[in-house]
């Protein structure tokens, strides 16, 4: 066993001697990583590994744990049975609507594909004629960035007039994005085939397995399994409906306590507010793991494994990264390998690594910014400010040390994410129950936190700075 785990860790090293990323050295010299046959991390490390398996079922055992929690503290106090649902239920509330707009982007989507077999017939046509060429290949970019904002504009606005619950917010707004970057992806592989007679387009077919496909790069051909084992996918949907009750509990037991009377009192002691934001750390790392691995490893292979896609690698070992720009590389490979061709790549000749790598972060950054604040209902930077200021700067402090420290630096990540993490389910839940418990304010807005002027945060009356180090002084 011991055998079979360090064979895995030898190829993956070589693996990532091979990878492609947004480095600074001769980043766009690297040829496109080709898709191959290989399972996700995880899935190697969990069946090849009594340690990893072991901290799986560690896992299983704290939500077996916290679902009896739920279940015996609720019977005990008001004397009925609640295992999450009623949060779950609130968190996807209006279906109905969530999906017409999900449907609504998915038409938009399958509309690009006759536009592009009309762009093609129309560059075949006007081959002869070079200036009616140049304006059908403008009047095509301009198609696909109409489609691009179409599907990210119409649901923004629906979203911004009417809030929708979090948890379908977070869906369509994800799908949204997701969308987008598949047409776009599809518009750049196919465009020069369009101006080629020798290459043909895609089919309608293979498009529409694209838009499915676990992965935003668009090739003709994927690396396919030769069966579907439905037993695996029952069990990741299994892993994914367990993670939602997980996030569930964690929300109703660690930090509804804290936050869900915060605004509803015009003073909060500062002790409180410290106490609360610690207190969210840990259950904030927790959540922050079960949703890597609910999207990025049981839903993504869930669906791979429904379309026999074989490139299972939709992430890396982040975990022992030294470096946060192997963090950035490893953490979600499907984003980042289409933020790599489609901004990194194309821009870096032109403006240079390091104002490219800015571009990415601001970007992702902002992306993630939207999909919040129209999930919540307002405006708060916490993860512009964390990936997009802070994210930076750690990246700067472990380019160098990263290699000459990598045991520190790996702590000084990890610390860094669970600060991060406690900093975010602290200040949205804050956020969230001031517009909620505060009373009304001529200055409310969408974009201006009110919990930073509900409720005040004070010190104690009686509180005064007492030096640790004068009992010392006192007692020589």
């Amino acid at each position: 066993m011991a055998q079979m785990e360090t064979d895995y860790l030898r190829r993956r090293k070589k693996e990532i001697i091979l990878q492609n990323g947004f480095t600074k050295q001769n980043d766009d010299k690297k040829p496109k990583q080709e898709f191959m046959l290989r399972e996700s991390p995880l899935t190697a490390l969990v069946e090849g590994s009594l340690h990893i398996r072991a901290i799986y079922h560690i896992f299983v055992v704290i939500l077996l744990i916290l679902f009896c929690d739920t279940m015996i503290y609720d019977f005990v106090e008001r004397g009925k049975i609640n295992i999450g649902v009623t949060t779950i239920v609130h968190g996807f509330g209006d279906i109905r609507r969530g999906a017409k707009i999900w449907l609504f982007e998915l038409a938009v989507a399958l509309a690009f594909y006759p536009l592009l077999r009309i762009y093609a017939a129309t560059q075949k046509l006007f081959k002869n004629f070079p200036a009616a060429r140049k304006i059908s290949s403008i009047l095509g970019i301009l198609g696909v960035g109409l489609l691009e904002i179409l599907v990210i504009a119409v649901p923004t606005w629906d979203l911004a007039k009417e809030h929708l619950a979090i948890g379908s917010s977070v869906a369509v707004t994800s799908e949204m994005f997701r969308l987008a970057m598949k047409i776009h992806a599809t518009a750049v592989a196919c465009a020069p085939r369009c101006l080629d007679d020798g290459t043909p387009l895609p089919t309608f077919k293979h498009y529409v397995y694209f838009l499915f496909a676990p992965t935003l790069v668009y090739r003709d051909e994927y690396p396919r399994t030769k069966k579907i084992r439905w037993s695996v996918v029952l069990f990741h949907f299994l892993e994914v409906a367990a993670i939602i009750f997980y996030n569930s509990f964690l929300w109703e037991r660690f930090i509804l306590p804290y936050w869900s009377d915060y605004g509803k009192e015009a003073r909060v002691e500062a002790g409180t507010f410290v106490r609360g934001m610690f207190a969210c750390v840990l259950p904030g790392v927790i959540s922050f793991l079960c949703g890597f691995y609910c999207l990025l490893h049981a839903w993504l292979n869930a669906f791979a494994e429904m379309l026999k896609f074989g490139d299972r690698l939709f992430y890396e070992e982040w975990w022992t990264s030294s470096q946060f720009s192997w963090y950035i590389r490893a953490w979600n490979r499907v984003v980042y390998s289409w933020l790599r061709d489609h901004i990194y790549r194309p821009l870096a000749p032109l403006a240079g690594s390091s104002i490219s790598t800015f571009v990415v972060f601001i970007v992702s950054s902002v992306a993630h910014e939207v999909i919040l604040a129209l999930s919540f209902g307002f405006f708060y930077p916490v993860v512009l400010m964390e990936f997009g200021v802070c994210g930076l700067i750690l990246l700067a402090l472990t380019a160098s040390s990263g290699r000459r420290f990598p045991r520190l630096m790996n702590l000084c990540i990890w610390l860094c994410l669970f600060l991060g993490n406690g900093i975010f389910w602290s200040l949205y839940p804050m956020e969230y129950f001031a517009r909620k418990n505060c009373p009304p304010s001529e200055t409310d807005s969408f974009f201006i936190p009110k919990s930073w002027s509900c409720p005040e945060i004070v010190l104690k009356p009686n509180w005064s700075f007492q030096n640790p180090f004068s009992l010392l002084i006192n007692y020589n």
